[in-house]
């Protein structure tokens, strides 16, 4: 089924309401409109015709001739005599004139005579008799006619019209509230804790959700205070006796071996500690526009041993994303360093690293590809769980588990994306999208 917003639903089924109303009303009007109409249409003809017959009745043959010729000078009634060879057609037509020509005859008795025109002469002719004599009352036809269908379309044009207007706006007010409601749980999910809604709305319902989600506002940004707090205080604790355990281990062994083990481990803590805090990290990325060949160069610079790692870079220099350079440079940095860990070559133990783009309409994406062993096809979607590793035998590598959860959390607060999937060669491709800029 096609997917409609909110409001075009309630648009749609308030307009279906009304137009259904007006399409009743009218109904209803023309039914209302259309019984007196054809009722005193037919009583005035009938009264016409029993004056002139009360009048013909009256006069002897040679004043009814003056009559008659008086009568046939007015412009909107006229009595003539109806001949034996006159042509006539009936003046039913429809629902109204039928109706007229029944009123009529019931006012006027059955042998008179409705008619359309008479020899060829349009407008509403009534026939009736005085005595062995017969008459034509002829009558203009517009006189009887209800409403015309212009003048329905008209109306019915503009209450759809503002059927629709109104429909229109009435969606917009019901759903106002859902807007805003929507608007504040997308900054709330966006690390702006501080948004709030109107909790005196005249609507009970609207200020009770507004009231909870206020609520749920204040809770998680204590919760996020509180977490900052016991992070900040959890990084400080931990480092403290860390550095000291560093200045002892250096004072008090001698082997000189021992001693860069014990310093390596203590770096290690140290690191892990880092991971923590970058995964933790609240707050909104501040976008804009990056050099992102250059930022890669630079992280990339950082991974100078040729032992371990060696990183070409095949990224223009005119390439400008969309970014928060610091984010968009831990995320390199965190992939860089999980290639040193994992994709190194079987017997070359040393990791090769290619950084690659292409352009996809508004989307850069930059791909990050090692030349290692690569993951377990079913394993490939829990590389970016925190603290999961791609397979047992990498469990005796250093790290903390977070360095994928930490770049898909960062590009997440860019608005990009991250993809994982193994190389076709052999291993694994992180593909980086990110918006760019112009």
């Amino acid at each position: 089924m096609f997917p409609l917003s909110l409001f075009w639903r309630t648009f749609f089924l308030l307009a279906l309401l009304l137009a259904g109303g007006i399409f009743a009303w009218v109904q209803t009007l023309r039914a209302l409109e259309f019984e007196p109409r054809a009722v005193e249409a037919a009583q005035q003809t009938a009264s016409l015709v029993n004056l002139a017959r009360a009048a013909l009745r009256r006069a002897d043959g040679i004043n009814r001739v003056a009559i008659l010729k008086g009568m046939g000078a007015q412009q909107a009634v006229q009595v003539t005599v109806r001949e034996p060879g006159d042509r006539w057609e009936p003046y039913e037509l429809d629902r109204f004139t039928r109706r007229v020509s029944r009123e009529l005859r019931a006012a006027l008795g059955p042998d008179a005579i409705v008619a359309r025109s008479v020899n060829g002469g349009p407008g509403m002719w009534v026939g009736f008799s005085i005595e062995r004599d017969q008459y034509w009352l002829h009558t203009a036809q517009i006189h009887t006619r209800p409403l015309q269908g212009r003048t329905w379309f008209v109306w019915i044009g503009i209450a759809v019209a503002a059927t629709l207007i109104g429909s229109a706006a009435f969606a917009g007010l019901i759903n106002r509230p859902l807007r805003d409601l929507s608007f504040a749980a997308s900054r709330i999910r966006d690390g702006d804790l501080d948004s709030r809604l109107d909790e005196n709305t005249l609507t009970s319902e609207i200020r009770e959700v507004n009231r909870g989600f206020n609520r749920m506002a204040r809770e998680l940004a204590r919760v996020e205070e509180d977490r900052a707090v016991m992070l900040a205080g959890i990084s400080h604790d931990l480092r403290t006796p860390l550095a000291r355990l560093r200045l002892e281990a250096e004072m008090s062994v001698d082997d000189a071996e021992a001693k860069r083990n014990m310093a390596a481990d203590i770096d290690q803590l140290d690191a892990i500690i880092d991971k923590f805090m970058d995964y933790a990290r609240p707050g909104e990325a501040q976008v804009g526009p990056v050099a992102v060949a250059e930022l890669i160069q630079r992280e990339a610079s950082s991974f100078r041993d040729a032992e371990q790692i060696r990183i070409s870079v095949r990224v223009p220099p005119d390439l400008i994303v969309l970014a928060d350079e610091t984010e968009l440079a831990r995320v390199f940095l965190n992939l860089f360093e999980n290639a040193r860990r994992y994709g190194r070559g079987t017997y070359t133990g040393v990791a090769e690293v290619e950084v690659t783009h292409v352009r996809a309409g508004p989307w850069a994406i930059l791909t990050v590809r090692d030349r290692g062993p690569g993951v377990a096809p079913e394993k490939l979607h829990q590389l970016t769980t925190p603290f999961f590793r791609g397979d047992a035998a990498r469990t005796a590598a250093t790290g903390a588990g977070l360095g994928l959860a930490i770049v898909e959390k960062s590009l997440q607060r860019m608005g990009g994306s991250l993809e994982l999937n193994n190389a076709p060669g052999g291993g694994l491709m992180a593909h980086v999208r990110l918006k760019r800029a112009g």
